[in-house]
């Protein structure tokens, strides 16, 4: 009768181990609707990562989360984000996603040529950040202010690329990650070709911006490059359309207006560079005004399709626009000088 009775204690509590490890392990939660947040912060211990699953009704035993954690080796590989959880998963299934890092993101693209104010829209269509304060502290914010970028702030050195942030990023994070992908790009050996060709950071982001903004066919950069140098090499004015439409409130002009309308940036009205960047520049403009073409070009004009032909004096150059775009008869032109 002993045996008996206590063979039948190990089976009920068998049983009601089976039936306590099938309901918190492997049964599903109900349906969350809407989805339940959990964030996970770098360096918080499983402890607290199981109690913050747990107090959520994401799982529903902390002891049992982290049981599984331990038997599963997995507790160790969690990455810390912020997670959405739509329910209905067991433990293993809620482990994967901390794992494998499904955590809710925030994903912006900025592609090259936009310009501060450009970004500062794209920005603002996620919703992460205030256009106007994303915008105010990139110009004129403490984080361009300690890296030295006054007096015209962070245009130019918003490098791009596409970003993932977490929903709850600050206007500072944005912008911190954007300034850090360009100092990326400031390698020794960027340095290095930087002194032989006697630019600084500014000089450099600035000519790569006129590049941006002028090239369409890729290949053709270090051309484009080559010619602005010769150019500023000879004293001549660079004379760059996208110069002179420049402006920081984001106002369009067209070319044909804007290079006779007189602004710091018109380098129709003075010889060297603009003061400043006149947009954000990707890695191929960078490297193409690390890296000019040498050639004897000192004018281009585009073509229909998006590539230039490229001259050597301002007789071809002319021949070339008489070609190329045939303007009605008594329609000026705006021409290089």
């Amino acid at each position: 009768m002993k045996l008996a009775a206590a063979i039948l204690v190990i089976a009920i509590a068998a049983g009601a181990s089976y039936a306590a490890f099938s309901y918190y392990w492997l049964s599903p939660t109900e349906k969350f609707a809407p989805p339940r947040e959990v964030t996970i912060e770098k360096g918080e211990s499983f402890r607290q990562i199981a109690r913050a699953l747990a107090d959520a009704g994401v799982v529903r035993s902390e002891v049992a989360l982290r049981m599984y954690g331990r038997v599963s080796l997995t507790a160790s590989e969690i990455k810390p984000g912020d997670y959405a959880f739509n329910g209905g998963e067991r433990i293993p299934d809620v482990m994967r996603h901390l794992v494998k890092g499904d955590f809710i993101v925030v994903t912006i693209t900025i592609p090259e040529g936009l310009t501060v104010h450009e970004i500062a829209e794209r920005v603002a269509q996620t919703g992460l950040v205030c256009e106007d304060e994303f915008e105010n502290a990139a110009r004129d914010g403490a984080m361009v202010r300690a890296l030295g970028l006054m007096p015209l702030g962070a245009e130019g050195y918003l490098f791009p690329a596409t970003y993932k942030f977490s929903p709850h990023a600050k206007t500072n994070d944005v912008l911190g990650a954007m300034l850090a992908r360009f100092y990326q790009v400031l390698t020794p050996e960027v340095e290095e070709r930087m002194f032989e060709v006697g630019l600084d950071p500014r000089r450099l982001v600035t000519m790569a911006s006129i590049v941006e903004k002028e090239a369409k066919a890729p290949a053709e950069r270090p051309l484009i490059a080559g010619v602005f140098y010769n150019r500023l090499r000879l004293g001549m004015p660079l004379q760059s359309d996208p110069t002179a439409q420049y402006e920081l409130d984001g106002a369009k002009e067209s070319a044909a207006s804007a290079v006779h309308t007189t602004s710091a940036f018109n380098t129709y009205d003075f010889t060297g560079l603009p003061p400043g960047p006149i947009a954000n520049p990707g890695l191929k403009s960078i490297e193409a005004a690390l890296n000019p073409q040498q050639t004897d070009y000192l004018y281009f004009v585009a073509r229909e399709g998006g590539t230039h032909v490229f001259s050597k004096s301002y007789d071809e150059h002319r021949r070339v626009i008489a070609s190329e775009r045939k303007a009605p008869a008594g329609k000026e032109q705006q021409l290089p000088r």
